[in-house]
């Protein structure tokens, strides 16, 4: 098992995916239904060179057991045991995702380590050989899992592999906001929070892709005072980073 955090890779391979997978990013985002966002969230997911993916919106009732939205294109022989909650429970990958927001590479040294080696075998023919997975975990008791499984072995080179992982990572911030926009409508996140001028210039230099230093420049202000700005936006949004909260302002008409 390993787990990843994304880097910088050689630029060939980023302009690559870039070209490639831009385009994912963000028409994930005009989805509208169920099916439109799940149709989005499976061919991004061939072109990052992966099979299957399972797309899952937790959210985590006061009273009550927590509700599961499962967005996913498992092959049919393998659905009954797929929504076997008890597999669930047993698979490190989930377990690891329950836990962590660090993305997880898996193989079947994963499920063999700890005992599962029988569930890496029952899954293994349906195309669930290697994978990557993360988890999303936002404010108000809610989550976001994206796996992406495939049969054929995850590239050799650290620096492929790693772009792959921040490719996916870019991806499921989208994702999530566009599965809790269509899945759950009845969201809170409906209400727009008030931001003050200097927060809102400061996400919208954060979109164009300026540092806390440049956004300090920009406004006249010191850099400290520039990430306090984001901070405290990113805070009343909701979100738990800027990334997270440039998407929300933009959803919300707060910038443009």
């Amino acid at each position: 098992m390993r787990e990843l955090r994304a880097h910088d890779c050689a630029p060939g391979r980023l302009e690559l995916t870039t070209f490639m997978l831009q385009g994912g990013f963000t028409s994930v985002l005009r989805a509208t239904s169920r099916d439109e966002l799940l149709t989005e969230i499976v061919g991004f997911t061939r072109q990052l060179g992966f099979e299957t993916v399972t797309a899952t919106t937790v959210i985590d009732h006061f009273r009550g057991e927590s509700e599961f939205i499962v967005l996913d294109n498992t092959p049919a022989a393998y659905r009954e045991a797929f929504e076997d909650t008890g597999n669930w429970v047993r698979d490190p990958v989930t377990q690891h995702c329950k836990r962590k927001s660090v993305p997880i590479i898996w193989n079947q040294e994963t499920y063999t380590s700890v005992g599962q080696g029988d569930r890496w075998e029952a899954q293994a023919p349906f195309g669930y050989r290697t994978g990557i997975a993360l988890a999303l975990h936002l404010p108000e008791g809610r989550h976001f899992l994206l796996g992406v499984d495939r049969d054929q072995a995850l590239p050799a080179g650290s620096a492929e592999l790693t772009r792959m992982v921040a490719d996916l990572q870019l991806f499921a911030v989208h994702a999530q906001d566009a599965a809790l926009r269509v899945l759950v409508p009845t969201s809170p996140q409906a209400d727009i929070p008030a931001l003050t001028p200097r927060e809102l210039e400061s996400l919208r230099w954060t979109m164009e892709g300026k540092t806390a230093w440049e956004v300090g420049n920009i406004l006249g202000i010191s850099e400290r005072t520039a990430v306090l700005h984001v901070n405290n936006a990113t805070h009343k949004l909701g979100c738990v980073n800027k990334h997270q909260a440039v998407l929300k302002a933009l959803r919300l008409g707060l910038i443009r």
